[in-house]
């Protein structure tokens, strides 16, 4: 069954990112016995991923790049913010790595990862960690079936047996 919109996909992939010295390194994997399965066409995935699967059936094998701007954008310079250290004072002092939730004066939750701590603030990224980055997939296609009324309604992909959230 070829790939189109409202139908669960379940994949394997080997996600690649350039390393500092040229090479590529891999990064995450979705194996056979834990794949990525998701409802295609629900905006779960990045679109420029779905678009190069759009072709595809069931057993076919597929390896394409995204540029970072298809990805996950190029790196903004301007989402590094400090955050007053008084904002951690009823919390634990989050490392230097870490990544912390926050949240917005209008109630939107994001995240951001601490990258240094001086005298007076906590100085977080809030670019998402493959910002900048060429994303190079790797994988195979397992299934596709017609998405059931329940995925349909709920707008993503359940397990086997069905809801499990």
């Amino acid at each position: 069954m070829k790939i189109a919109p409202k139908h669960v996909v379940s994949l394997t992939y080997d996600l690649y990112t350039k390393k500092e010295d040229g090479t590529e390194g891999l990064v995450e994997s979705a194996t056979t016995a834990h794949p990525l399965v998701f409802l295609y066409g629900a905006g779960q995935m990045l679109p420029k991923f779905e678009e190069n699967l759009g072709s595809l059936s069931a057993g076919d094998a597929y390896d394409f790049r995204l540029s970072a701007e298809d990805a996950y954008g190029v790196y903004d310079e301007e989402a590094v913010a400090s955050l007053p250290l008084d904002m951690f004072k009823d919390v634990d002092m989050p490392g230097i790595g870490n990544v912390i939730p926050l949240q917005d004066n209008h109630g939107n939750r994001f995240q951001g990862q601490v990258v240094s701590i001086a005298e007076d603030a906590v100085v977080v990224d809030l670019n998402h960690p493959m910002a900048g980055q060429e994303l190079h997939f790797k994988g195979n296609i397992i299934e596709v079936r017609p998405a059931t009324a329940d995925e349909l309604a709920h707008g993503h992909a359940h397990g086997p047996g069905g809801h499990h959230h």
